[in-house]
């Protein structure tokens, strides 16, 4: 694990030369890439959501390609589409855009369910099929979809079935002055991204991802982790718990943050950590509740505070 953990601390530190002072996002999106899942980032224009996504293949050394999804996007303008050549009177398969390490759909609300959906098996399987021929998508392989949380007019927001597709969602937020500042030093004379450079491998990141299936959960973890999902399912609040998916995204994004931290076995703290990130999209608030101000964040909140945190033996964390 001291691998990983280095291989970590690597990205983290090349990626914070670019975007200032947002450490837990950074490690949330590693967290999400080492799980071999996807993020969702929903958040204000401006903020560094294209910067993260482009910093993060710059530190890997992988492909980086970007959709803006518009109302007009076709589904074969991110897969890609046979197109007829005359020379050898033949159909040949142009690549899309989604044929990269990293794809970052922006504004991908924007954009009709149909052209959605052309994600989805890329998502799920890391394949895209195209006139009947299955295509699969190099390794590692990230999709950073991005939406912006208030403009809503002439936007299609996810469904359900898709928003669970994403591994994480979470936001970067505003600076706080003092790192506003710095960001107005860095980038007075350029962009610093223009001279980021890969301080590992995508082979590393790919061994990484294998690494961290490897990572001890024991028995008190595991059943710390399915109350909090059961929890969810129970809650008067919530027309919508969480579903099994949502019990292995927490099961599996518990081990990457494990790993990261340099630990062959996760804690519940590990499972506290991620938990927003994991559930907060997969739960939808009854009607009622909502005009009460009451939000998935505020009750997944709740329901860590109110389940007992297991107590873990040194001999069962050496395990």
């Amino acid at each position: 694990m001291a691998e990983v953990a280095t291989t970590a601390k690597r990205i983290i530190a090349n990626v914070e030369n670019v975007v200032v002072g947002k450490r837990s996002q950074i490690v949330l999106s590693l967290v999400s890439w080492f799980c071999e899942g996807h993020i969702l980032l929903e958040d204000v224009p401006g903020v560094a959501k294209t910067i993260l996504a482009r910093s993060l293949a710059a530190s890997v050394g992988c492909s980086f390609k970007r959709i803006q999804c518009t109302p007009d996007l076709l589904p074969s303008d991110v897969t890609g589409a046979s197109v007829f050549n005359p020379k050898t009177t033949e159909f040949e398969f142009r690549a899309g855009p989604v044929f990269a390490n990293i794809v970052l759909a922006d504004e991908i609300n924007r954009t009709t369910p149909r052209t959605q959906a052309a994600l989805l098996e890329a998502m799920g399987e890391s394949r895209v099929s195209v006139d009947g021929v299955t295509h699969k998508l190099e390794q590692p392989f990230l999709v950073i979809g991005t939406q912006n949380p208030v403009d809503h007019e002439g936007t299609f927001p996810l469904p359900e079935a898709q928003l669970d597709r994403f591994l994480v969602k979470f936001s970067l937020g505003y600076p706080s002055m003092d790192q506003e500042l710095k960001m107005l030093d860095m980038l007075e004379h350029g962009h610093p991204l223009d001279k980021l450079e890969s301080v590992v491998t995508a082979a590393d990141l790919v061994a990484c991802q294998r690494a961290v299936r490897e990572i001890h959960v024991d028995e008190k973890v595991r059943q710390y982790l399915m109350q909090i999902v059961h929890e969810t399912r129970d809650h008067d609040e919530l027309a919508l718990g969480a579903s099994p998916r949502a019990s292995l995204a927490l099961f599996r994004t518990g081990q990457a943050m494990a790993a990261i931290l340099g630990r062959n076995f996760v804690l519940p703290d590990d499972v506290k950590r991620v938990a927003p990130a994991v559930l907060t999209h997969r739960l939808i608030v009854r009607p009622e509740s909502r005009l009460r101000k009451v939000t998935s964040a505020s009750i997944v909140e709740e329901i860590l505070g109110e389940i007992p945190v297991p107590t873990m033996a040194a001999e069962t964390r050496a395990s």
